[in-house]
C-alpha cells in the first residue's frame, strides 16, 4: 500500500505526524535490537527504507546506530565481550565495508535487500542443518575460510543496507557463543563499524547535518528500546534466545526477499 507521506525526505523538514509516528517505532526497534534482540534491528532497516529512497536511508539511520552502539557498548554490555572473536572478525568485516562502498554504485539499488535476504536465508539453513546433524558441520564452521567470508559478507551487508544484524547473528550463532557473549561481542564489533562507515556515508552525501539533527531527535526513542531490550533478553533463556535470533533473521530475511 503507497502512504502518500511516506514520500518525505529528511533534508526537508516536511515530514508529518504519521511519518514521525513511524520514524519513532523504527528508532525503539533499533534500540531492542542494540539492548539485546539480535536480528530485530533489521525491520527498522526496512521501515526507513519505506520512509526514504534505499541508499538514502542507509545514512539516515546510521548515525542512529551509533548512537545505539555507544549505549550498548559503553552502559549494557562493558564487559560482555570475547576479544579474540572480535579481534578475528573485524579486519574481513572492515575489508567489506570498503568492498561494500565500491559496490554501492555498481549494483542496482533494487537488487540490495533482495541479495541480502538469499544469503541470509542460505546461513539459516546452514545452522538448521547443523542443529540436525550433530556435530557434522563444527570443522566447517570452525575454519579460517568461514570466518573470513563472514566478516567480509558482514561488511558488505552493513555497508550497503545496514542489513547485517541477521547475518552477524547468524554467525555468532554457529559458534554456540552464550547469549550474553554474543550480544556483547555483537555490539562492539558494530560501534567500530558503524563509526568506520560514517566517512563513507558522508562522502557520498548520505549523512548531512539536517540528517543528523532527525537522528538527535530520535536519539531518545533509541534510548528507551535499548533499557527495554536489555530487559526483555534477560527473560529469554539460553535456548530460546538461539532460536528467537534464529527464526527473527529468517524472518527478516523473507520480508527483504519479497518486499
Amino acid at each position: 500500500m503507497h502512504l502518500p507521506f511516506l514520500a518525505a525526505s529528511p533534508e526537508t523538514f516536511s515530514w508529518g505526524t504519521g511519518t514521525w509516528a513511524l520514524a519513532v517505532v523504527g528508532a525503539f526497534v533499533l534500540g531492542l535490537n542494540k539492548g539485546g534482540l539480535p536480528g530485530i534491528g533489521i525491520f527498522t532497516t526496512i521501515l526507513f527504507a519505506l520512509l526514504l529512497p534505499a541508499k538514502v536511508s542507509t545514512g539516515f539511520v546510521l548515525p542512529l546506530l551509533i548512537v545505539g552502539d555507544i549505549g550498548a557498548v559503553f552502559f549494557l554490555f562493558r564487559k560482555s565481550v570475547r576479544w579474540d572473536l572480535f579481534r578475528r572478525l573485524l579486519p574481513p568485516t572492515l575489508a567489506g565495508v570498503v568492498l561494500g562502498f565500491l559496490l554501492m554504485d555498481r549494483i542496482p539499488e533494487g537488487l540490495y535487500r533482495p541479495l541480502i535476504g538469499w544469503l541470509t536465508l542460505s546461513l539459516a539453513a546452514l545452522q538448521l542443518i547443523r542443529e540436525n546433524t550433530g556435530d557434522r558441520l563444527d570443522r566447517f564452521v570452525a575454519s579460517h575460510h568461514y570466518n573470513l567470508s563472514m566478516g567480509v559478507l558482514t561488511g558488505v551487508t552493513t555497508m550497503m543496507a545496514n542489513a547485517a544484524g541477521p547475518v552477524a547473528s547468524l554467525y555468532f550463532l554457529s559458534l554456540r557463543l552464550p547469549k550474553w557473549e554474543m550480544v556483547g561481542t555483537i555490539a562492539w564489533l558494530f560501534f567500530v563499524t558503524n563509526l568506520c562507515k560514517l566517512p563513507f556515508s558522508a562522502k557520498m552525501g548520505l549523512v548531512t547535518p539536517r540528517s543528523l539533527l532527525f537522528s538527535l531527535a530520535l536519539a531518545p526513542c533509541v534510548a528507551v528500546g535499548l533499557w527495554f531490550g536489555k530487559r526483555i533478553a534477560g527473560r529469554i533463556p539460553q535456548r530460546q534466545f538461539e532460536q528467537f535470533a534464529l527464526w527473527l533473521s529468517v524472518l527478516a530475511a523473507l520480508r527483504l526477499v519479497w518486499r
